[in-house]
C-alpha cells in the first residue's frame, strides 16, 4: 500500500470521540510501512481541541474534515453537526501545526445555490485549507434527504477552476468524486512542480 485512507463513524459514545484509536492507527501504519502517505478522515469531535491534538500529534500526512453542505442546509442535512464548528476544527489544525495538509469536501445537489458553494469555498481558503473535493450528492436511501437536483459535470468543472483561482493547491470537482477519490493523486497534485511553481 502506497496511500491509506483512515476514516470511522462518528463515536459520540466515546469520550475522545475516538482519536485515541485514530493515532494509534497511524502509529501502527507508519511503523509497518514508513514510506506509505496517510490521511485521515475526521468527525469534529465534538469540537474538543484535545481530541484534535491527539490526532495531529500522530502526524498522518492528510487531514480531511468534510463539511458536507453549505450552512443553511445543515439544520436538514446534518442537524447533528455544526458548521461553524466544523470549519473551527479545520482552522485549529493549521494552528497546531502550519504545515499540516488540511482537505475538506461539498457533496452538491442538495438544495444549495452556486453562490452559496462560493462561500463555502471561500470560508476554506480563509482558513488556508489546501485540497477540496466536489462531488453529486446521491440519495443512500428513502429516509435521506432526496436528491434536489443532479448538477451537470460543466458546473462541476467551472467550481474546480474557480477553486484553483482561489488558492486551493488542488480541487477535484465532478459528479462521482467522492473525498477518498484518486486520494494518492489529489495528494502527489498538491506537490507536483507546476503547483510548487505556482506558490512561489
Amino acid at each position: 500500500l502506497k496511500h491509506v485512507v483512515v476514516t470511522s463513524v462518528t463515536r459520540d459514545d466515546l469520550e475522545d470521540g475516538g482519536a485515541a484509536h485514530f493515532a494509534a492507527t497511524v502509529r501502527a501504519l507508519k511503523q509497518m510501512s514508513p514510506g506509505m502517505t496517510i490521511e485521515i478522515l475526521i468527525p469534529d469531535f465534538q469540537g474538543s481541541s484535545k481530541a484534535l491534538r491527539r490526532v495531529v500529534e500522530s502526524d498522518p500526512h492528510i487531514l480531511n474534515h468534510n463539511l458536507e453542505t453549505v450552512p443553511r442546509l445543515y439544520p436538514e442535512v446534518r442537524p447533528q453537526a455544526d458548521y461553524g464548528r466544523s470549519l473551527q476544527l479545520l482552522k485549529r489544525v493549521k494552528e497546531m501545526e502550519p504545515g499540516k495538509i488540511s482537505k475538506s469536501g461539498l457533496m452538491l445537489g442538495l438544495g444549495e445555490e452556486p453562490n452559496e458553494i462560493l462561500q463555502v469555498m471561500a470560508d476554506l481558503r480563509e482558513i488556508s485549507c489546501d485540497l477540496l473535493t466536489l462531488g453529486q450528492y446521491l440519495q443512500p436511501s428513502g429516509k435521506h434527504h432526496p436528491v434536489v437536483r443532479f448538477v451537470p459535470p460543466e458546473e462541476f468543472e467551472e467550481f474546480r477552476k474557480m477553486g484553483e483561482k482561489m488558492g486551493f493547491q488542488a480541487v477535484f470537482s465532478a459528479p462521482l468524486v467522492r473525498s477518498s477519490f484518486h486520494a494518492a493523486e489529489i495528494f502527489k497534485k498538491s506537490h507536483s512542480p507546476q503547483r510548487a511553481q505556482r506558490k512561489e
